[in-house]
């Protein structure tokens, strides 16, 4: 320090040197000065080092000695800790700090090389080994700690100093693995013990689970956890879960399987937690789940997923998903059994004709099962909704047109009057559904013609339940198919509007008539166009009926020229009055029945043959509605001989007995239902329709190309034409447009067309 010098400031210091129990001198300085004077505080440096006492270093090593080996031989320190701390700060800083770095090196490798006997008897079985093992570890470590913090100075100066030499914690680990676990007979008897320890705890027994942690970090602390211990516990693990897999398989069914699974992989993962190493859980995990799932994935889908599908265990196939998801491979191969097993199941209800009946209402259940399935237990997985839709569609078109049938059939008997069973919200829904049915089949253009079919007779009759519910229907086929597919069928509902204002003008022109009718006449105006093809039937009509047939024709045209009316009796319905002896009733019947019961005015008994040349009522025709007067319900005549057929020989008579309690009654009307003949010439109409459409997309392909070969017309014409349609069916209309000179083959290339204006 620089020295200060004024002399009236000058300020005088005497050294005090007094003497510590280690013998080194411990100088302080004491200022005196006049008082209240403020003076300043000057240090100088020794002139000469303070020597260390003659054999201090042996004295305090040996007290050092005696310390550390108190604290290995678990006795009470004869010196004061501070004291000792105290002396190894000196020592330090005299240069004598490698000497006692090897020193208490050395000291504590003899002590550990002394522990190896305890671990050579023979007679101590595992988990004993174990223990004492641990209780030496513990102990090890405990001595360390207390070691190092006698030589924390040391630590910190001279080894922090030296890069390559251990900390007194690094050391006593290093003494420990060399001289202790590193010994083969020690290192195989302990690994042994912990696998043989978790094998009892996998076979259901308790463990001491704070052992096997405190060995295993043991382990983990000395570096040999991963050579020593891990290979040989996944190696174990692995031969284990191999055969509890392969038994189990043979012996439990599948969700009892898939329990067991997820409860293993619980088990191991709480290993971890509580005293594997953490590095150990990828490769134990990975080694479970290739045992028990990967190594089974086809077996499990095999044996299982058709009963847990049928039954809807929602349970189960939301742990075989998540399950699943964990081994590689297993979604994609869990999907391809799903998409295997819609089809099947699927497949079962469409192919089934003995099924057609409730094809349908099982469709839309199968679907509403599914779709809760993707959502609930497949966790709402794009690949496997894909895959039902998919599969939906392959398995509904291998049928072809039926599908399409029934579908139209099915949306009639919700939208029909006397549906009870769906308020407004659920037939929304229902049809909703219907919809997404819909969407899967490729013949729309059959559905379009049983649709429209049906359709047709809910109007005329009288039978739609709900005009809003028929609209909505209406605006989701325009929404699905476009606005031609829907253009005939709100033709349809136009015509009805139409008729309705029509009728309204008529009644006030029959008002306006001289010779009033006792007859009130409704009619229902068809554009030929829109509405499906009725075959024409002439039948004989009471004068009555022919004169206001006659009066409505006047009117009609007179305000409409130029069009033609053709009357179809086939859709008529009339109510009649009719008196029994309980009294007076009236009868809701189709014309065909009117006729029929008309003829009871002018006679008692007619036989079939008369009906039929009375009323000119085609005979397959004739025998159903005859039925339904005589054999049906509600019986308003008597049929001779009784039965429920209709024959030729048979008379009929008028039921005067007749009884009801309602007084309107309605006897079923046979054109509600379809006849096979109606059927079958639906399917043709398509078809034909078809042919047409094939024609005219050929022509058109070829007006605009040309040239064309054949495999790229054929092509050409799959991507335009909106139903299925067979290579086979398009070469004979490709043929039959060559003979109708619209196109011609080429003379030198046989697959090559053109076309001919």
């Amino acid at each position: 320090m620089a020295e200060d010098t004024r002399q009236d400031k000058r300020a005088s210091f005497s050294a005090i040197t007094e003497h510590s129990t280690n013998g080194m001198a411990r100088t302080s300085t004491v200022a005196s000065g006049k008082s209240g004077a403020s003076k300043k505080l000057v240090i100088k440096n020794f002139k000469d080092r303070p020597k260390l006492a003659e054999n201090y270093t042996e004295d305090t090593w040996l007290k050092l000695r005696d310390a550390v080996g108190a604290i290995q031989n678990s006795t009470s320190i004869k010196y004061n800790l501070e004291e000792l701390y105290q002396a190894v700060e000196n020592l330090c800083s005299y240069k004598v700090s490698p000497t006692l770095y090897k020193q208490l090196r050395q000291v504590c490798e003899d002590h550990v090389q002394a522990q190896i006997h305890q671990f050579r008897e023979e007679s101590l079985d595992n988990l004993s080994f174990l223990k004492r093992i641990n209780r030496c570890w513990q102990d090890h470590c405990r001595q360390t700690i207390m070691i190092r913090s006698i030589f924390l100075f040391l630590d910190r100066t001279y080894v922090l100093q030296n890069s390559l030499l251990p900390s007194i914690w690094d050391t006593g680990l290093e003494l420990f693995r060399t001289h202790i676990v590193s010994d083969s007979a020690v290192q195989k008897r302990t690994v042994e013990g912990i696998l043989e320890q978790i094998e009892l705890e996998r076979n259901g027994e308790t463990v001491d689970r704070s052992l096997l942690r405190s060995l295993l970090g043991m382990l983990s602390d000395l570096q040999v956890y991963k050579d020593s211990f891990e290979e040989r516990f996944l190696t174990e693990t692995n031969r284990l879960y191999a055969a509890e897999g392969q038994r189990l398989m043979q012996e439990r069914d599948v969700p009892e399987y898939l329990h067991h699974v997820s409860r293993r992989l619980e088990e191991e993962n709480d290993r971890i937690v509580s005293y594997l190493d953490q590095s150990t859980q990828k490769p134990l995990i990975s080694c479970v789940e290739k045992q028990l799932l990967g190594e089974h994935m086809t077996a499990i889908l095999q044996k299982g997923l058709s009963t847990l599908l049928d039954e809807n265990r929602v349970t189960e196939l939301s742990l075989l998903y998540q399950l699943f998801s964990k081994v590689k491979g297993g979604l994609s191969t869990l999907l391809q059994f799903w998409r295997d097993y819609i089809k099947s199941f699927g497949g079962e209800i469409v192919c089934t004709p003995e099924k057609d009946k409730d094809m349908v209402q099982e469709l839309l259940d199968f679907k509403d099962k599914m779709d809760n399935v993707a959502q609930t237990c497949f966790a709402r997985n794009e690949s496997f909704i894909n895959a039902m839709k998919e599969a939906f569609e392959t398995f509904i078109n291998k049928r072809p047109n039926k599908p399409a049938e029934l579908i139209a059939k099915y949306v009639d008997s919700k939208l029909r009057a006397g549906n009870k069973e769906a308020t407004e919200e659920e037939l929304e829904r229902i049809l909703d559904k219907i919809m997404i049915i819909f969407r899967f089949i490729h013949g729309k253009d059959v559905f379009e013609a049983f649709y429209k079919k049906d359709l047709a007779k809910r109007l005329l009759v009288g039978k739609s339940a709900s005009v809003d519910a028929e609209k909505s229907m209406l605006s989701k086929l325009k929404h699905e198919c476009g606005a031609a597919f829907t253009s005939k069928l709100e033709g349809m509902f136009k015509d009805m509007e139409l008729s309705k204002d029509i009728m309204i003008q008529f009644k006030q022109y029959m008002q306006n008539q001289s010779e009033p009718s006792n007859i009130e006449l409704t009619v229902n105006i068809l554009t030929m166009g829109y509405w499906p093809s009725y075959t024409p039937m002439e039948v004989h009509l009471p004068p009555e009926m022919v004169k206001l047939q006659e009066v409505f024709k006047l009117f009609y045209l007179g305000k409409h020229s130029g069009r033609k009316l053709q009357w179809q009796p086939t859709l008529g319905h009339a109510v009649l009055k009719a008196e029994f002896k309980e009294g007076k009733k009236e009868l809701q019947v189709s014309l065909f029945q009117t006729l029929v019961l008309l003829m009871f005015n002018e006679g008692e008994e007619f036989s079939m043959e008369e009906i039929r040349t009375a009323t000119g009522i085609e005979e397959g025709e004739l025998r159903r509605t005859l039925q339904s007067l005589a054999c049906g319900k509600a019986r308003v005549l008597n049929k001779n001989p009784r039965g429920k057929d209709v024959e030729d020989g048979d008379r009929f008579n008028f039921n005067n007995d007749f009884k009801h309690k309602l007084f309107r009654i309605k006897i079923n009307q046979i054109q509600m239902k379809e006849t096979v003949e109606e059927q079958v010439s639906t399917t043709e109409r398509v078809f034909q329709d078809r042919q047409y459409q094939i024609d005219a997309a050929v022509v058109r392909i070829m007006k605009m190309r040309k040239t064309l070969s054949h495999n790229l017309l054929v092509s050409e014409l799959y991507n335009q034409l909106k139903f299925p349609v067979k290579p086979g069916d398009l070469k004979k209309r490709i043929e039959s447009l060559i003979d109708r000179d619209y196109m011609e083959r080429d003379k030198e290339t046989p697959n090559q067309y053109h076309y001919v204006a």
